[in-house]
């Protein structure tokens, strides 16, 4: 099969080589994916370029949790998954060497779920880290009906599902954006107001639109960098659920400032999400695909042989929407 894997560590253009690796054969409890297509996320190029020092230490990497196919075969004693049936995959690249930058994946029938018709490949490669990291922000901490929650960054990856499950779950949502049509995408996820995160009074901004009212929840993207406007708006016993920092990788928290206000410190990933978490994410995902209740934001699909290139675009930063490869020939 062809795939792409890296054997050390550095830039995109000078680690990841492609070529022909050997097909794999499901063993028992495994299920072997022909691959449509793959999703790359920030952390898989920051893997490869060296976030977990012993990534490498059992061998090379094929890179990529996420992505999208049909089943081309399945280890002794998968019941419930059969040959030709569409379905989407994730963690591929997760305590295991090997993800979905490949024509094929074999991987835990656990971690193979069922892609309903009405969703493409290509949405189908967006749902395991952004959809489920989403879901688990709005989710984990009791039900959001009539909930006031600020989703900061609700253009990008996560912040586009998480405007969606919060207003799914009734919710009002006021969503933070940089440009019109972020704003736009906001609006469209169900978003009730969005402001400008890059205004310098920002804070108040978000508290005017929820009628001066402070939040009782905020899904964050950049938690070291919005800490402190964060704390301006959020009420007291209020939720900071955040699943990135990369602007500010080592925030100093103003501890008795936090204390006082009986704040909730969720810190998110989903990889280590909890089983039954990744099960009621699931669930609701695959409502939402059947009902076509779910949209999706795609920034760009690269082929197979651009690879390299799709790395390079989320390194620079700035991406709206999910980056895919085209896995298939």
């Amino acid at each position: 099969m062809k795939a792409a894997w890296f054997e050390s560590f550095g830039s995109a253009r000078d680690a990841i080589q492609q070529g022909e690796l050997e097909l794999p054969d499901p063993a028992r409890g495994e299920i072997l994916v022909k691959l449509e297509t793959s999703g790359v996320n920030p952390s898989d190029v920051k893997k490869r370029s060296g976030s977990m020092p012993g990534l490498l230490d059992q061998g090379a990497i094929v890179p990529h949790s996420d992505g999208a196919g049909v089943i081309e075969s399945v280890g002794e004693g998968v019941a419930a998954l059969a040959p030709g049936q569409r379905v989407w995959v994730y963690q591929a690249q997760h305590g295991r060497r090997m993800g979905t930058a490949a024509e094929y994946v074999c991987l835990d029938e656990s971690r193979v779920v069922p892609l309903p018709d009405e969703a493409s490949f290509e949405e189908g490669a967006c749902l395991g880290i952004p959809a489920m990291t989403a879901h688990r922000c709005v989710m984990a901490d009791g039900p959001v009906r009539e909930k006031t929650i600020l989703v900061t960054g609700g253009a990008g990856r996560v912040g586009f599902y998480a405007i969606q499950w919060a207003v799914a779950g009734g919710a009002r949502v006021v969503a933070t954006a940089s440009n019109d049509a972020d704003k736009k995408a906001c609006l469209q996820a169900g978003a009730s107001a969005v402001v400008n995160h890059r205004a310098e009074a920002w804070a108040v901004q978000a508290l005017e639109a929820n009628g001066g009212r402070k939040f009782e929840r905020v899904i964050d993207v950049e938690f070291g960098k919005n800490l402190e406007q964060v704390l301006d708006l959020i009420k007291v016993s209020g939720t900071i659920a955040t699943y990135s920092s990369s602007q500010d990788m080592q925030p100093v928290l103003p501890f008795y400032r936090m204390m006082f206000l009986d704040l909730t410190l969720r810190l998110v990933i989903v990889y280590d999400m909890p089983e039954r978490a990744k099960r009621e994410a699931i669930s609701d995902i695959t409502d939402a695909l059947e009902t076509g209740h779910l949209k999706h934001r795609v920034a760009r699909v690269f082929p197979f042989a651009e690879l390299v290139e799709a790395h390079e675009l989320i390194e620079q930063g700035g991406v709206r929407g999910c980056v895919l490869v085209k896995t298939s020939s």
